[in-house]
């Protein structure tokens, strides 16, 4: 018998299956792409700042676009390179193997979720990007050997990503941990840096972190479709998107040469392999353990080397992460368009200020995560959010004599919060796992409303 699948049909069916899929239908119908949806958020901010911003003129708004279109493009390039070089790691081969022995061991949708969660959470917390690559290449690993829903499956990955704003590659923590980084407002305030052990690795941020990941999985156990409605992965579309294409940087003959010979050899990767270990060796010793995001970077570009162990294998795999960063590097200025707007026309002063003038020195921090949730959805980047916002929290802090780190990791938390409900974040990884991002932003709603009271919670009992 075939299925009806009018939109009526699927709303009466999505009403019979519960909240979930409901949430999921309505993503379906409402949500635009997200490049589309960048440039809606353009044009509700502009008509915003005209309306009620101090500095709300058209002079000052083009102004205040222009720089920020094009002033977030130096960090746009860190963040994009976080996420290459995090994929070129999990596209080692060894990487790759050790995900297809983890894959053999999900042989239900429980024993997926209970796989999925805790490896893409570690993985997030120590590198956002490599978080975002494993949860993609995980899942499709996964749905390959087990008839689970695909969209599910995905969401819960995006899920256990999110908490990646309170691990090591978090640019508001490592900012504020590393000297003369330009977004550190606490040393340019106050001339000392704030180390990672009172913010990444602090009970406040590091509890509601586990928390999440434990609760959000067994939450996701009961949330997968009944075996009728389930939507499972596409293997015949997966290898359509994965055939031969023409390679501009192939080699036209087999034969061996000086440049394939060279291609081949582990020399310049041992070269740079030695150059930046090298470097970290030196400064490590001479100023103690520290990372930003620079040497986050480095970091990872050295393992990934070693990983892939050749130059070209290594430049093929940065090859193919590029085709998955372009919607990034699409987004990226439009959002900066909108960061620009935010702060030159005073938007965002308006917001961060109308929680903090009610603020006392215990609800700083609560209210300095509320007002995040709002600038998050507008400004995506925790790194650019956290120049909108952190010229005004942080100030407060230290005026009312609140706690630096919590106030600013309060805004970092709320990143992860409302990254379930911006989809900037997700475009890389269904783009990866080969998914429409609708399907799964409709169950990354409910994490966005379970995370947010769990770390709310801890930003005011958590010591």
């Amino acid at each position: 018998m075939k299925r009806d699948n009018t939109p009526r049909a699927q709303a009466q069916s999505a009403k019979g299956r519960g909240v979930v899929a409901a949430l999921v239908y309505v993503f379906e119908r409402v949500m635009p792409d997200p490049f589309v949806l960048s440039i809606c958020l353009t044009a509700f901010v502009a008509v915003l700042a005209l309306v009620i911003a101090p500095h709300g003129n058209v002079p000052t708004l083009l102004d205040a676009w222009y720089t920020g279109t094009f002033g977030i493009l130096g960090f746009a390039l860190q963040m994009i390179l976080i996420l290459a070089t995090g994929y070129a790691i999990a596209e080692a081969p060894i990487v790759q193997r050790g995900l297809r022995a983890l894959a053999a061991h999900a042989q239900t949708p429980t024993r997926a979720a209970l796989l999925v969660f805790p490896v893409v959470a570690i993985a997030a917390w120590l590198n956002w990007g490599l978080g975002l690559i494993v949860g993609a290449l995980l899942s499709r690993e996964i749905a390959r050997r087990v008839k689970v829903d695909f969209a599910w499956l995905v969401a819960g990955s995006y899920s256990a990503w999110s908490i990646c704003n309170s691990g090591l590659s978090s640019s508001i923590a490592l900012s504020q941990a590393s000297h003369g980084n330009a977004l550190n407002l606490v040393e340019k305030a106050t001339g000392q840096v704030v180390p990672l052990a009172q913010t990444v690795f602090a009970p406040f941020v590091f509890v509601p972190t586990v928390l999440v990941v434990v609760v959000m999985t067994f939450i996701f156990i009961r949330m997968h479709p009944k075996a009728e409605d389930v939507v499972a992965f596409n293997q015949a579309a997966e290898s359509e998107d994965n055939a031969p294409s023409d390679d501009p940087h192939a080699r036209v003959s087999d034969t061996p040469s000086f440049a394939t010979r060279l291609e081949q050899s582990m020399i310049g990767t041992l070269l740079l392999i030695v150059l930046g270990a090298g470097y970290l060796a030196m400064e490590w010793s001479e100023k103690g353990f520290d990372l930003d995001i620079n040497t986050t970077i480095l970091i990872f570009l050295l393992i990934g080397l070693a990983l892939q162990r050749t130059p070209i294998a290594y430049a093929n795999a940065i090859r193919r992460a590029a085709r998955q960063t372009g919607s990034m590097l699409l987004q990226y200025p439009v959002y900066g368009g909108i960061m620009g707007i935010m702060k030159g026309t005073g938007l965002a002063s308006m917001i961060a200020k109308a929680f903090v003038t009610i603020a006392t020195p215990v609800t700083l921090p609560i209210w300095s995560y509320l007002s995040s949730l709002i600038i998050t959805l507008l400004v995506p980047s925790a790194g650019g959010h956290w120049a909108v916002q952190g010229p005004f929290v942080l100030p407060a802090a230290l005026s009312l004599h609140a706690s630096v780190p919590r106030t600013a990791m309060g805004v970092a938390m709320a990143e992860n919060v409302s990254n379930m409900l911006q989809p900037f974040w997700a475009v890389p990884i269904v783009a990866i796992a080969g998914i429409r991002i609708q399907r799964v932003m409709g169950y990354t709603a409910v994490t966005f409303a379970v995370s947010l009271v769990i770390y709310a919670v801890a930003l005011w009992l958590v010591p």
